[in-house]
């Protein structure tokens, strides 16, 4: 029977089902995630791993999960693994992108109106019993309606973003990597012409090299001064100082993030700005999406397993 491991607790009867078709371990250690050491230590017995964002899984794991057929991601991204060695390796590497698209854009544009109307301030003005009745210029906060939206990366959770949109009236720009990337209901422009032009600009990246940092002090210094920068991508993609003083010293209006650049470490000095909204990395987060995540990953390393074509393929 085939020995597959599941690094953290999951929710859903998925695993459940799994566990009466292999030989199944499902972490419950001390910590919510099994560790790096603890993953090093016990890998080379499991033929498939069901993996999450905050599991590393470099040359190192790989090597030593020398009966390793799959890596099962629970999550769209996957730049916390070497997929080029897997790869090398013939070890098949999945994810779960489409089952999230809805309820990650449904959260992008959710912190856009939030960061915009100022929610999160007035919310606790409120709570702080500072209200004392209605005034003219209360949290004044910015119009969305009308407003141009700049997409970075018009995958399917842009699309989704931009559909939004179209909702708010809101004329919507986009810049993309790939050539093949289009949307009918937008205008493709250079990377200048969304950072410049854009009153919002919604983030939708992978994390690579060439999106290390894509949003750095001179792209935060090309942005309208009234701006806001939302990022449900992946945290890396902003320079965190290089926004932080940016919104210290109002070169844009605000931000929104849901993904950090050392997560969980946030940096300092975004902690101590009201006109950032900062979300514990929630965006798919939503009861029936988390249920399909785990239904999507277990199908993905099941099918593996079985010397058969996963539903999502990394590589």
């Amino acid at each position: 029977m085939k020995k597959v491991l599941v690094t953290s607790k999951l929710p859903g009867e998925y695993l459940n089902w799994l566990s009466t078709k292999c030989d199944l371990t499902v972490y419950d250690g001390p910590n919510k995630f099994m560790s790096y050491s603890e993953l090093l230590a016990v890998v080379h017995t499991y033929d498939g791993l069901l993996t999450f964002v905050t599991n590393k899984i470099d040359k190192t794991i790989i090597d030593a999960g020398k009966k390793l057929k799959v890596i099962s991601n629970y999550a769209v991204g996957y730049n916390n693994i070497d997929v080029e060695y897997c790869t090398k390796r013939g070890i098949k590497v999945c994810n779960t992108p489409g089952v999230l698209t809805e309820t990650t854009a449904d959260c992008a544009f959710a912190l856009l109106l939030a960061t915009a109307r100022r929610i999160v301030e007035a919310d606790k003005y409120v709570r702080d019993k500072k209200f004392t009745g209605w005034q003219p210029d209360l949290f004044m906060g910015l119009d969305v309606y009308g407003k141009t939206l700049g997409i970075i990366g018009m995958g399917r959770i842009g699309k989704a973003v931009s559909k939004r949109a179209s909702g708010f009236n809101m004329r919507v720009i986009y810049y993309d990597y790939s050539q093949d990337k289009q949307n009918k209901q937008a205008t493709k422009v250079s990377l200048e012409q969304v950072l410049t032009e854009s009153d919002f600009i919604s983030l939708h990246v992978p994390y690579l090299q060439s999106t290390h940092h894509l949003i750095d002090e001179n792209a935060l210094k090309s942005m309208k001064s009234s701006a806001i920068l939302i990022n449900t991508a992946r945290g890396p993609v902003v320079d965190e100082k290089a926004l932080a003083l940016a919104l210290k010293n109002g070169t844009i209006a605000g931000a929104g993030l849901d993904v950090f650049e050392k997560e969980p470490t946030v940096y300092e000095d975004l902690l101590n700005l009201n006109n950032a909204i900062l979300l514990p990395h929630i965006g798919s987060s939503s009861l029936a999406t988390r249920h399909k995540m785990v239904e999507l990953a277990v199908k993905n390393l099941w099918q593996v397993i079985n010397n058969k074509p996963p539903l999502h393929a990394v590589n």
